[in-house]
């Protein structure tokens, strides 16, 4: 009931955040990774070759997050969306055009930058800053933009893949983030006032302090916390990027493989919202520990997984953890650091996010050209995650002391 009358109450505020972040799906790994094969065709790579293009415009575009992130504390979403959305539909323009490998590295920088990087942020900042009390709630139901995205856009294009050439269909996605525009804009034509422009609803972080960016990348906590940061996205990404070549391997079908994305998104949105009304009720300290596991939990599933049955089981798995990540990780940095900065201390953890996501396609590909298929990858990786609940929970046990509440 909480959720309904929250929504009832905000429905103009969480439908922008979720158009925000359904918007960054054409961006997103998954929505690109759809088109790894006619890419690699149509340019002559290996898995290789296509990760480290990937992983190249990838890493420009969160270096460029650092600077670009920086804006939304200086602009309303209102102003500063339109232009990311009118960028993001260029560059999917760009992608139906694009006629060498060279220029195809600038088309995923766009794309990332765009996609993945600033409407990500977007979303992500406005929830921050326009709910207080409610701040879980409100991350949950606009992350409902990121689920609906994965689940509805693989088996749409997929599905039109037999009607329609490969560019044609990243024509289709720029006409569709032109036509959400207006939608956005009259959503938000009375947008409030962000926080950053109104000091009577600061919320402090440590200490009873506004923290700076530059202060946060010099603390302990927030070394500690990298590879929570960088896991999901780096081996997230890996596998919606790897997902050609792993149903190959495997010996499943694409189609079969990609509509279990449903199921995926399934348990995304249920713990999405379990995890958003436990970061109101009990605080984000009591979810980041946790929200590693399922992500090592549902790549152990995958690496043994025979049938697409097993597949779908640890895709299952892998959801929780998406769900839990897509509230927990964003609600971490206000409430440790402050909100007077958040939208430049959420920039770098942009930054490292997006730069997570370009090094796991690359390496993972550098791995299969070697020898080691996707598959066999799986285990380390869950390894890695493992140890990143361990960094994250001595480090919340470490400075929770500090917050004083």
């Amino acid at each position: 009931m909480d959720y309904f009358r929250f929504m009832h109450r905000n429905w103009l505020f969480l439908l922008a955040g979720f158009l925000i972040t359904f918007t960054s799906s054409y961006g997103q790994t998954y929505f690109i990774s759809l088109f790894a094969g006619e890419i690699k065709g149509d340019f002559g790579l290996s898995d290789g070759q296509w990760g480290g293009i990937y992983t190249i415009g990838t890493t420009l575009s969160a270096i460029t997050m650092i600077w670009a992130g920086v804006l939304t504390d200086r602009f309303r979403v209102r102003a500063l969306a339109l232009l990311v959305m009118i960028g993001l539909a260029l560059a999917c323009v760009a992608m139906a055009w694009v006629a060498n490998w060279v220029l195809l590295v600038m088309v995923i920088f766009a794309l990332r930058l765009t996609g993945q990087g600033m409407m990500s942020q977007l979303g992500a900042v406005a929830m921050v800053r326009w709910f207080e009390a409610s701040r879980g709630k409100a991350l949950s139901l606009a992350s409902m933009g990121f689920a609906a995205g994965q689940a509805i856009l693989p088996v749409v294009f997929v599905a039109l893949f037999a009607v329609m050439h490969w560019r044609s269909l990243w024509l289709l996605a720029a006409v569709l983030v032109i036509v959400t525009i207006p939608f956005l804009l009259i959503l938000l034509r009375r947008e409030r006032t962000p926080q950053s422009m109104a000091d009577e609803a600061q919320i402090a972080g440590m200490n009873g302090r506004h923290w700076t960016r530059g202060e946060m990348l010099r603390s302990g906590l927030f070394f500690l916390m990298i590879p929570m940061v960088v896991g999901p996205s780096a081996w997230g990404t890996a596998l919606f990027f790897q997902q050609v070549h792993l149903v190959e391997v495997k010996g499943w079908e694409l189609v079969a493989f990609v509509a279990l994305m449903p199921i995926y998104t399934l348990a995304a949105v249920v713990a999405t919202f379990a995890s958003g009304w436990a970061i109101d009720r009990f605080g984000v300290s009591r979810v980041v520990p946790v929200q590693m596991i399922p992500f090592g939990l549902g790549f152990a599933v995958l690496a043994y997984a025979d049938t697409i049955f097993w597949a779908g089981i640890g895709l299952m798995i892998f959801g929780v953890g998406q769900g839990l990540q897509s509230t927990g990780a964003s609600a971490f940095w206000p409430e440790y650091f402050g909100t007077r900065h958040i939208g430049s201390i959420k920039s770098a953890a942009a930054a490292l996010m997006v730069f997570g996501s370009a090094i796991g396609p690359g390496v993972t590909g550098a791995f299969i050209d070697f020898g080691v298929d996707f598959p066999d990858q799986m285990l380390p990786i869950a390894v890695y995650y493992f140890a990143a609940a361990g960094l994250a929970t001595f480090g919340i046990v470490r400075y929770r002391p500090t917050l004083g509440r």
